[in-house]
């Protein structure tokens, strides 16, 4: 595997897209998350809050990979374009299914055309992730479309936030290990 920068513009550029796309959607997620608690759906709140800091997790992995390629993590912040808690749940749910089906699965492929293993590796651990967040928010906007204000949508709940690749769960006996990276449960983040 060659790690100069030359060599791997693809892969960098990717790097950099996907790193700035995690940025941004971990500040839309934390707007989200306000505006979710000030419509009273704190559940919803509670997953914006457990998504912005998996996305977090997403963007710092992928910095340490271009780190180690000899780039550097860099990108543009958006404000977030904040709408009803309907139409945020929608919108991330959208952004989470373009990375699962179009982004990631591009990165993945040219990371293994070019034999760059870790820029695979940080791609891959993070569309599993987001497939978790896709489930999550098309569970919440089924709930507050039904209005189900006594529903986990609702009320504040625990979400559990893998610390090393970002993997989000609402339910603390769902999982053992990180079924991404096999960390231990105990070590997941608690978000509320």
């Amino acid at each position: 595997m060659s790690t100069s920068l030359l060599a791997n513009t693809t892969t960098i550029a990717n790097l950099l897209a996907a790193y700035e796309g995690e940025s941004n959607a971990h500040l839309k997620y934390i707007v989200f998350a306000a505006k979710a608690d000030a419509e009273g759906w704190h559940g919803a709140a509670s997953l914006f809050r457990a998504a912005a800091r998996a996305e977090e997790i997403h963007a710092t992995n992928h910095a340490r990979v271009l780190k180690q390629l000899g780039a550097e993590a860099k990108c543009q912040l958006h404000p977030a374009d904040e709408k009803s808690t309907l139409e945020n749940l929608k919108a991330a749910l959208a952004g989470e299914q373009y990375e699962i089906d179009t982004m990631y699965p591009a990165f993945i492929a040219e990371a293994v055309t070019s034999d760059i293993p870790i820029a695979k590796r940080t791609f891959t651990w993070a569309m599993e992730a987001e497939k978790t967040h896709a489930r999550l928010y098309a569970e919440a906007i089924e709930l507050v479309e039904k209005g189900l204000k006594d529903s986990w949508a609702a009320s504040a709940c625990n979400f559990y936030v893998c610390v090393a690749r970002g993997y989000t769960t609402v339910t603390a006996e769902e999982q053992e290990r990180c079924p991404v990276c096999n960390l231990a449960f105990d070590k997941f983040e608690v978000i509320r």
